[in-house]
């Protein structure tokens, strides 16, 4: 079986994989959030960028 590459992660609720539906068939729950302390501090540290539409990028 050819392996698979990961496109994507994210820290989702219950009600956020409910909207996504049976679609969505691939979430591993994590019983203690805390493993992910220091990633998500970092993650609130960085400095997004604006949002910019496609029919931008035509320009």
């Amino acid at each position: 079986m050819a392996s698979q590459k990961i496109v994507a992660v994210g820290f989702l609720t219950d009600l956020d994989l409910q909207r996504l539906g049976s679609g969505f068939a691939r979430a591993y729950p994590v019983s203690d959030a805390e493993d992910f302390a220091d990633l998500l501090k970092q993650l609130e540290a960085v400095e997004w960028l604006p949002h910019r539409d496609r029919d931008d990028e035509k320009e």
